[in-house]
């Protein structure tokens, strides 16, 4: 069964760091582009940031560019999303989802493989 396993989410002060990371159980991530995606309560699912299966093409979402930073390790089969002065309003919970060719797009209709998700919470 081809799944995906998140972790790293918690809870941090505005301005905070914090790094969740993806890895994958029953395949290989390192031929699949993986995105992150994120939901807070009463929201509907927004696309963050994806990267290609080499990790040499990325894309972002407008409200984090310049904060946040998606990266791969294929040795490890895992993907992180490195997220920089962090903000109230991302506050969420994470998933990252796999699709065996990248798009660059951000939308989850073009994700067939996802986690279960991540807490991460921005608050004072």
């Amino acid at each position: 069964q081809l799944q995906l396993v998140e972790s790293g989410g918690g809870l941090v002060q505005p301005g905070g760091s914090l790094r969740v990371s993806c890895a994958a159980s029953g395949f290989t991530l390192n031929y699949y582009a993986i995105a992150w995606f994120r939901q807070a309560p009463g929201k509907e699912r927004e696309g963050v940031s994806c990267i290609s299966s080499s990790g040499a093409v990325t894309n972002y979402a407008d409200s984090v560019k310049g904060r946040f930073t998606i990266s791969r390790d294929n040795a490890k089969n895992t993907v992180y999303l490195q997220m920089n002065s962090l903000k109230p309003e991302d506050t969420g919970v994470y998933y990252c989802a796999a699709a065996s060719w990248y798009s660059g797009i951000l939308s989850d209709r073009l994700y067939p493989i996802w986690g279960q998700g991540t807490q991460v919470t921005v608050s004072s």
